[in-house]
């Protein structure tokens, strides 16, 4: 799948698609169902499936305080089109000049002049350009005028009106990691790359892979069991905690993640970590030896968990 980021990248040979353009967060079975209809329409016409999204997105730039927790982060989100079958998947920086495009220049000079797009499909309440002027009447007269259809992203969901990015977020919030892979359509997971942090588990025997979560809000935070792909492939039990780690004075949410029965250097890799129980809500402790003491018993507590 080629991934074009910016406008100004998109070249001459780009011109011609079926596209669909919103957050498609999670890539979930909802989704699934618009993008098999475009790529059956891009088959037909023999040009490229194309997924239009946003970074950040749209109202993590307006409301960032309101703004959803992200299911699934950039590389992510990428990951699972590809998966799907997608064959471009277009990435624009949503900022504040972008976001002042005027609407009818985006359809002239975007979706008209440089992706040349033979049928769109957006939901009904799809609202873009300076001042959300345009809208899905825009878009319908402007295909009336250039030549493509565009279709509302519910006339292709009509058996997945109960799956949405809110339902699988109050899944994982209640724990029920069963019920939001049902919606997804595969396990959720968090992926990354480990990067070097304060090692201060390892000077009590729980050494932590530390991945960057790359998103402004995290679908779960606390304690919790879980499954690691590492890059060859191997699957280790873990315990993981996900938070700002309150007792050691820590700002910025992060995954720390300590695989059982591993020995090795991790740093660099890319991981795969899988959540499966919740085990308890991230506190702050009064000193780090109480902390110590209870990592012990979360991990003890993880361990039994997965062994049933």
């Amino acid at each position: 799948m080629q991934l074009i980021r910016g406008i100004h990248n998109i070249r001459p040979e780009h011109h011609g698609c079926v596209l669909t353009i919103g957050n498609f967060d999670g890539v979930h079975l909802g989704h699934q169902a618009v993008l098999a209809q475009v790529k059956a329409q891009a088959r037909e016409r023999g040009v490229p499936a194309t997924v239009m999204t946003f970074e950040p997105q749209p109202q993590e730039l307006f409301q960032p305080d309101k703004a959803p927790a992200r299911l699934t982060n950039l590389r992510e989100k990428h990951s699972a089109l590809r998966a799907l079958g997608i064959d471009r998947h277009i990435v624009l920086e949503f900022n504040p000049k972008f976001a002042s495009y005027p609407a009818d220049e985006f359809i002239e000079q975007v979706l008209v002049e440089r992706l040349g797009v033979q049928f769109l499909v957006v939901g009904d309440d799809f609202r873009f350009g300076r001042g959300r002027a345009g809208d899905f009447a825009m878009l319908t007269e402007a295909g009336q005028r250039h030549g493509f259809a565009v279709v509302d992203t519910h006339s292709y969901r009509q058996q997945q009106q109960r799956v949405s990015s809110t339902a699988i977020r109050a899944a994982l919030a209640a724990g029920d990691f069963a019920l939001a892979e049902t919606m997804l359509g595969r396990p959720f997971a968090f992926s990354g790359r480990v990067t070097h942090g304060e090692k201060k588990g390892r000077t009590i025997g729980f050494p932590t892979a530390n991945l960057a979560l790359k998103r402004l809000h995290s679908p779960l935070q606390g304690v919790f069991s879980a499954a690691v792909t590492i890059a060859d492939g191997r699957v280790f039990d873990a315990v993981v905690n996900i938070g700002r780690r309150p007792t050691l004075n820590g700002r910025r949410v992060q995954l720390e993640a300590h695989l059982f029965d591993f020995a090795g250097d991790l740093y660099g890799q890319q991981l795969q970590v899988q959540p499966r129980h919740f085990i308890r809500a991230e506190q702050k402790f009064a000193s780090f030896t109480e902390l110590q003491r209870q990592i012990v018993l979360d991990a003890e507590r993880a361990k039994a968990l997965l062994a049933e």
